[in-house]
């Protein structure tokens, strides 16, 4: 394998039921990656949670607003770059959703889940605006 090798890039409208479309194409790259199922299974959940804050955080649900997906292996790791349109965000500013508090409100989850199933989740703001997420997962051997 290369040293960089890009599996897919998708262009999606910001609607949700283009995460379905995402988990497919995500699906079988991960299936050709050889990655066992439970593995594939979480990777799809955070996956998942980036597309869908892209959509409802981000682009706010404005389906001529694009979110742009790229998933390549670099060096033996999976990463996957989640960038919507928006006017980004401060992740150190979002609750934390396993307080007392907050177990109940809707929000934060997503992240929680990303940050949880993924090796690494990273965030970056480019000057044209937006947000984009990279989540990193190292491949088995």
């Amino acid at each position: 394998m290369q040293v960089e090798e890009l599996l897919f890039h998708l262009a999606i409208g910001s609607r949700f039921e283009n995460i379905e479309l995402v988990q497919v194409v995500l699906d079988d790259a991960l299936a050709r990656l050889g990655m066992e199922e439970d593995s594939r299974h979480w990777v799809d959940v955070a996956v998942r949670e980036a597309v869908a804050n892209a959509i409802k955080h981000g682009n706010r649900q404005d389906p001529e607003k694009q979110v742009e997906i790229n998933l390549i292996v670099d060096s033996g790791c999976l990463v996957v770059r989640v960038e919507d349109q928006g006017e980004g965000f401060d992740p150190e500013s979002l609750d934390n959703p396993l307080e007392a508090s907050n177990l109940f409100k809707p929000n934060g989850r997503g992240i929680f889940y990303m940050n949880r199933f993924m090796d690494r989740v990273e965030y970056s703001f480019p000057e044209k605006g937006g947000t984009v997420v990279t989540l990193r997962k190292q491949l088995e051997a």
